[in-house]
């Protein structure tokens, strides 16, 4: 049964509801509707899936009236799988669109012609249930008959039930047992899984195909070669101990030898190293400069893949007719026409290291939003979409929440607590160096802080975080190596609280999202000390592992917790960004894949190279 069916404007003024339906929702699965997926660009998805406190679980389906900003929404129980409801929100959509006016809110008069819709969706459906699955048994009967006795020793089959029981043409298409229907001449992918494991041949599949004979002489040959280069090798590699002369350095000049470079901290005459202090002489962090972007106009021009794409269009319409268009503007944008645009603007975001998958929910998020628009006069196909793309990556990128730390620290000062980050990520990313960024850029602003040695796991990750608190003169709480660094993490909360330190930033081990021990360690982390901030720290040289990253750490935390509502990643610093020129779309995948903002970006060596995330500038580079 249908729970609820709503239409909205895209402004979020419900204008009507289904009074008859009226079932009291559980949770919020509108609202999470709009904020995780209207919102956020993902509109282009078939339904969405929302867990309600509790038991109830519900899908979500919709669909727009782009010309007149509605939204169409209705939700059901999942496990019900009610088959009309897309075609249902068709016919509610066509009908209401024709007796819509901007100027009224109330739409009382919608109801009987609702009743009237559902009845006849409700039908249609029960007919098509009525009719479907005497098709499907008698067809599944079919298969089970043919495929029990059709096999002679596993390996020889009838033609005629091969082409009955899987329904096909009898091109070597894969059946549902794992083996070709053998009336082909090329090696089927049935057979080529089999492997011929224990050296006998498919003489039925393999008629036709490479001889494996052959293959093995070629091998045999292979192999001699080989080792008969090999001998030679060893034969030449002999040398006359006699005779062997060691090579001298060249000199060019009498000049005198240059002093080696070693940049490495002096150590005393007792064995004490003597670590400069680092921490005035490093000069302003990047997070307090403003990033002065161009504001230099570029024209407007056609990417020249959207004009090779559209040539064949361009011919059919005619040069007058083409040109009449784009002065009158089109009626309403078809997705025909907005394909070759979007074609163009995917390849442009992969090139720009979008994950593939991202690039993709994108622009069907796009063509969702612009499909029956009316396309405005004087302007082109490419331009329509390449705005339509800016707007979406600017609600994308933009916080959703506030991401000013020192805002922050200073109300959890007023508690008299400690403000706790922990910082995670996969192996060699950079998390100790960029936690050090952080801690200076802190100390700047005149607040205390004490960095956790939590890393029990990697050898040198203690002594290389020992060294930046040295350099940066500020405390550190470290119990040495294979201690349970949840419990490292306690004390040195704890130790904070006693000493009135304002920040804790907390060190962990490097993990891949695939190391479920390490990740169980990690979600203990977070649930026994209840931090104030997860951050994610990841390369900016990603691409698609950026998806995978951070979407299984989302969903290890989540399931290893034994939290009711599980802690996930609040957000996430980027490093290395000063090495990948314009692919500035790791930022992107990150962000749409987690819904987390990027609070920092790491584009140096030094402590002074931290920023924050131009989202302008990111948005610029993307669509250049």
């Amino acid at each position: 049964m249908l729970e609820q069916l709503l239409i909205f404007t895209r402004g979020g003024l419900i204008l009507w509801t289904c009074k008859e339906l009226g079932n009291a929702l559980k949770g919020s699965p509108i609202d999470t509707l709009i904020r995780s997926c209207l919102l956020e660009e993902r509109s282009g998805a078939a339904s969405y899936n929302y867990d309600a406190p509790g038991a109830a679980s519900y899908t979500l389906k919709w669909t727009f009236h782009n010309e007149l900003g509605l939204v169409f929404v209705a939700v059901y129980q999942r496990i019900l799988h009610l088959l009309y409801v897309d075609e249902l929100l068709e016919m509610v959509k066509r009908e209401f669109s024709e007796i819509y006016d901007p100027k009224r809110v109330e739409y009382f008069d919608f109801d009987e012609t609702f009743r009237q819709l559902r009845k006849e969706a409700e039908a249609r459906a029960e007919e098509l249930r009525k009719v479907k699955p005497m098709g499907n048994d008698g067809r599944k009967q079919q298969v089970v008959k043919k495929g029990s006795g059709g096999f002679d020793g596993g390996n020889k089959k009838n033609k005629s039930d091969a082409k009955e029981a899987d329904g096909d043409d009898g091109k070597g298409r894969k059946l549902e047992n794992g083996h070709s229907n053998g009336n082909h001449n090329v090696v089927g992918e049935g057979n080529r899984g089999m492997g011929l494991a224990n050296g006998k041949e498919n003489a039925r599949s393999n008629n036709g195909a490479f001889d494996v004979s052959k293959l093995q002489k070629l091998k045999s040959k292979g192999v001699k070669k080989t080792t008969d280069t090999s001998v030679v090798v060893s034969k030449g590699s002999k040398a006359d101990p006699k005779k062997k002369v060691t090579k001298k350095n060249r000199v060019w000049d009498d000049s005198p030898k240059d002093a080696k470079l070693d940049f490495t901290d002096p150590v005393e005459e007792n064995g004490n190293e003597n670590i400069q202090v680092m921490a005035a002489d490093q000069g302003e962090s990047m997070m307090d400069k403003e990033e002065i972007i161009s504001s230099d106009s570029e024209e407007d021009e056609e990417d020249e893949e959207v004009g090779k794409d559209s040539k064949p269009d361009a011919k059919k319409k005619g040069w007058f007719s083409s040109m009449f268009q784009s002065i009158a503007g089109k009626a309403n944008l078809e997705k025909a026409d907005l394909e070759p645009a979007l074609k163009a603007l995917k390849d442009r975001l992969m090139t720009k290291n979008v994950a593939e998958e991202i690039a993709e929910k994108l622009c069907e998020s796009v063509a969702a939003s612009l499909e029956g628009k009316k396309q405005a006069s004087f302007t082109r196909i490419s331009s329509t979409v390449q705005a339509a793309m800016e707007e979406a990556l600017v609600r994308i990128l933009t916080p959703r929440r506030s991401i000013d730390i020192l805002r922050d620290v200073h109300a959890a000062r007023e508690q008299r607590k400690p403000y706790v980050v922990v910082f995670v990520g996969v192996n060699g990313v950079g998390k100790s160096t960029n936690l050090a960024k952080v801690a200076y850029w802190l100390l700047q602003h005149k607040v205390s802080v004490m960095m956790a040695a939590c890393d029990t796991f990697r050898s040198g990750a203690v002594e290389q975080l020992r060294t930046h608190a040295r350099r940066l003169q500020i405390p550190i709480f470290e119990k040495g190596y294979e201690k349970d660094p949840a419990v490292v993490a306690k004390e040195a909360i704890q130790e904070a609280t006693r000493n009135g330190s304002d920040v804790v930033l907390v060190d962990t081990a490097g993990r891949m999202q695939d190391n479920e021990p390490l990740m169980r360690a990690l979600s203990k982390l977070i649930y026994l000390n209840n931090p104030d901030l997860v951050l994610f720290v990841g390369e900016a040289l990603v691409g698609n592992d950026a998806v995978d990253q951070l979407s299984k750490f989302n969903q290890k935390l989540a399931d290893l917790s034994t939290s009711p509502n599980p802690r996930l990643i609040d957000g996430i610093l980027l490093t290395k960004f000063d090495t990948i020129d314009d692919k500035v779309g790791a930022a992107l995948s990150m962000v749409y894949i987690s819904g987390s903002p990027v609070m920092f970006v790491g584009c140096g060596q030094s402590y002074t190279d931290l920023k924050k995330l131009n989202v302008k500038a990111i948005i610029k580079t993307l669509l250049k």
